[in-house]
């Protein structure tokens, strides 16, 4: 048996991750060509799905899927709730589960894992999608879309692409950019008309393209420059046209008045406006309306279309430029005139996506490094400077710890490059290191890279990797490790049953896993139901969860698990002997039930006999055993419904540990009750607390996570704090002793 989600949807998953990573767990880096057209097509926009410039402003994905953004900010295009433009990267407010971005003139948009599309910035033409005209400083959702697999951001209009192979746009329309035949603005999503079989899309100032799955590409909007492609005649079209001339074309890109297409056989092709050399033809002010192969490039693997100017990045890693440099955006060491041939940017290797904005450009290395080069005006390239500069530098903001997660005595966190780093206790091999003996201070997991989210369970770990693949080590009585056995590994084992996995989660003594087609398989432990499967027979590979789909995402605690479903609904099943499953009863379930009177649900997560879930409006809802407070409810009274924790708004990240609870706030601080007897709450003392206390010193803090006795967060910049436990090294600081405050790790 081998688990797979269907061809399309895994694929998607495995070429978007695997290029922006550059493989998988243990593969070398670098991008390869892909060889199928249906496949490859994807290659050029999912490639640049994690980094994306604007006119004056900058987005990038983080591995942990939060979104981050520098520059202009004069119509909320940042997202951070304010107009204030920022010089270092600030993160877009509430935004969690961000698989690609895109960034237009003075609006934003990201996609999430479950296919929903969030817009922000500004609004006067609807781009943002949301029935209005009203900009929005903080995101908001687009209405009516789901399932879509690929967005875009133009001058005043938007594009996304649903996985069903339509098109749909918004926006401006006043040159016919939306593709709908006519020339009305829309605040909401319409269908392009007679457009099916879709692979890509890509949003220019005033003009629209589309490849279909065929290879043949489709161009609408604005035609004042020939940037269509030799539709004839008209000014504009408000219909998509076929380029007659090209076909076989695996990417496409819009910029101003310009396009760009990447072929099968890796060259890529130029038309459109050429005032300043960004057809790189060797010519400057002559238009071109049939495309004509750019000179002296071969293995292009993606391609990106700025303002004036033109970008790609070749199978070997180098990026290339041309067009206009007049704030050096071509990274040539100059920052004066015009390039009309390409010319690699200097001192970049290992570049795995590329994004050309307004006069400024922007690279993201296989080890997860983002670099900047060209106009700087508005702080868009994120260093903390204005100045321009004419060759690559680093963004260094956006660097450190990006997830984590506590075990009962062992911590695990990713670093922004993609490696894996443990500490603590290690009698089951825990840590991954291939011995059994204990570390104070984080040592690096050999053999995984390109990790992007861990799980940590009693004396067990799992990671993901960034093509979908699972690897597990530790202890194994149960068959928590999926290999097929019982047998425990202290180094990290690949579970061969499991593709397309976009969630991992570990319970105690059993496992779960999402797959990218919203099903759940659990393994493991299994003597209270907790695998969902029907029955109590424990098991040491993959079973699947019955009766679950569209699932966001799991948390498994001792012997209960949970589901948050894409509609925001929450099941559970599982152990139930302090109605931590939420429906009511403290009967176990074997198969999942529907937690009661939640919706909207955004985050959750399991404890030893508790639950919680943070609702979108940053509300917080507890539920199961609470004879330490670990409900935070003000009593010590279980609870087999949700019960609102005592005083806290504006929560942004939960956590639930094994008698104690964390929560992140959006203003940064972090909160946390229920027991405290090793200091594992964080406020100083070793008092129990029944409602939330907030934890001392730390501010700007992005998430948080909770072990058997010990808590641990990670700050917007990268740092990372520890306190609770230490009496196996679990803090990770190096110092013996318990800490009833956080202190900060030795892993940065």
């Amino acid at each position: 048996m081998r688990i797979s989600a269907p061809w399309w949807m895994s694929r998607l998953l495995a070429v978007w991750l695997g290029v922006l990573l550059g493989g998988g767990c243990g593969q070398p880096g670098g991008i390869s060509e892909e060889p199928e057209v249906r496949d490859s097509s994807l290659l050029g926009s999912w490639a640049r799905a994690r980094v994306a410039a604007g006119m004056h402003h900058s987005l990038v994905v983080r591995l942990d899927g939060t979104v981050w953004a520098a520059g202009d900010n004069s119509d909320g295009q940042l997202g951070d709730g304010t107009t204030v433009s920022r010089h270092v990267p600030v993160r877009v407010h509430g935004l969690r589960g961000v698989a690609a971005v895109a960034a237009g003139t003075d609006h934003s948009l990201a996609l999430r894992h479950d296919g929903t599309v969030w817009a922000w910035g500004g609004n006067a033409l609807g781009q943002l999608g949301d029935g209005s005209s009203d900009s929005h400083s903080e995101p908001v959702r687009v209405r009516g879309l789901s399932g879509v697999v690929a967005v875009s951001a133009g001058e005043g209009h938007s594009l996304a692409l649903h996985r069903d192979g339509t098109v749909w746009a918004w926006g401006d329309n006043a040159l016919g950019q939306l593709g709908d035949g006519t020339s009305d603005s829309h605040s909401e999503p319409v269908r392009v008309p007679g457009l099916s079989g879709v692979v890509a899309v890509s949003a220019g100032d005033n003009h629209s393209l589309a490849l279909r799955s065929d290879g043949s590409v489709w161009a609408w909007g604005d035609n004042n420059s020939d940037q269509l492609g030799g539709a004839p005649g008209a000014q504009s079209y408000s219909v998509p046209w076929r380029l007659e001339d090209l076909s076989e074309v695996v990417a496409v890109a819009a910029g101003g008045n310009h396009s760009l297409a990447v072929r099968a056989d890796g060259t890529v092709w130029a038309w459109g406006d050429n005032f300043a050399g960004q057809l790189g033809d060797g010519n400057i002010l002559t238009t071109r309306w049939l495309p004509k192969q750019v000179q002296g490039l071969s293995g292009v693997v993606a391609a990106s279309a700025g303002w004036a100017h033109s970008m790609v990045a070749l199978s070997d890693g180098s990026v290339w430029a041309w067009g206009n440099n007049t704030s050096g955006q071509l990274g040539n060491g100059i920052s004066v005139g015009y390039g009309a041939l390409p010319e690699q940017v200097q001192g970049l290797r290992g570049v795995m996506a590329v994004a050309a904005g307004g006069l400024y450009s922007l690279a993201l290395r296989s080890d997860g490094t983002l670099w900047a080069w060209g106009s700087n005006d508005h702080g868009q390239r994120g260093d903390g400077s204005t100045v321009y500069l004419s060759s690559s530098v680093r963004v260094r903001w956006l660097s450190g710890v990006v997830a984590m997660a506590a075990g009962s005595a062992h911590s695990l966190a990713v670093r922004s490059d993609g490696t894996l780093w443990a500490w603590g206790a290690n009698y089951y091999g825990q840590l991954g290191d291939g011995t059994r003996k204990d570390h104070d201070t984080p040592k690096r997991v050999q053999g995984l890279s390109r990790v992007v989210a861990v799980a940590a369970g009693d004396g067990h770990s799992i990671a993901l990797c960034a093509d979908g693949t699972v690897w597990t080590w530790g202890y194994n009585h149960d068959g928590q490790l999926a290999h097929g056995s019982t047998n425990d590994s202290p180094v990290p084992l690949h579970v061969r049953e499991l593709s397309g996995v976009v969630a991992v989660a570990a319970g105690a003594l059993h496992s779960l896993a999402v797959l990218s087609d919203g099903s759940v398989w659990a393994w493991g432990y299994n003597r209270q139901g907790q695998l969902g499967d029907g029955s109590l027979s424990s098991s040491a590979e993959p079973v699947r969860v019955q009766g679950l789909s569209g699932v966001a995402a799991v948390s498994a605690g001792l012997n209960h698990s949970l589901a948050r479903g894409t509609d925001g609904g929450v099941w559970a099943w599982g152990g139930n002997s302090f109605g931590q499953l939420g429906e009511g009863t403290t009967s176990n379930a074997l198969v999942p039930v529907r937690v009661r009177g939640l919706s909207g649900v955004e985050t959750i997560s399991a404890g030893f006999n508790h639950s919680l879930a943070r609702a979108s409006d940053g509300g917080l809802w507890a539920w199961g055993g609470n004879y330490t407070g670990q409900l935070g409810d003000g009593t010590t009274s279980n609870s087999s419904v949700p019960v609102r924790v005592q005083g806290l708004s504006g929560v942004a990240a939960v956590f639930a540990g094994l008698n104690h609870s964390l929560a992140v706030r959006t203003d940064g601080s972090v909160w946390a009750w229920g027991i405290n007897s090793f200091g594992q709450l964080g406020e100083g003392t070793t008092n129990t607390s029944f409602a939330p206390v907030r934890v001392q010193g730390l501010s700007g803090m992005e998430t948080v996570a909770a072990g058997s006795l010990h808590s641990l967060s990670v700050g917007s910049d990268g740092s990372m704090w520890s306190w609770g436990n230490n009496h196996h090294g679990q803090l990770g600081h190096g110092l013996p002793g318990r800490s009833p405050t956080p202190v900060r790790s030795l892993l940065y």
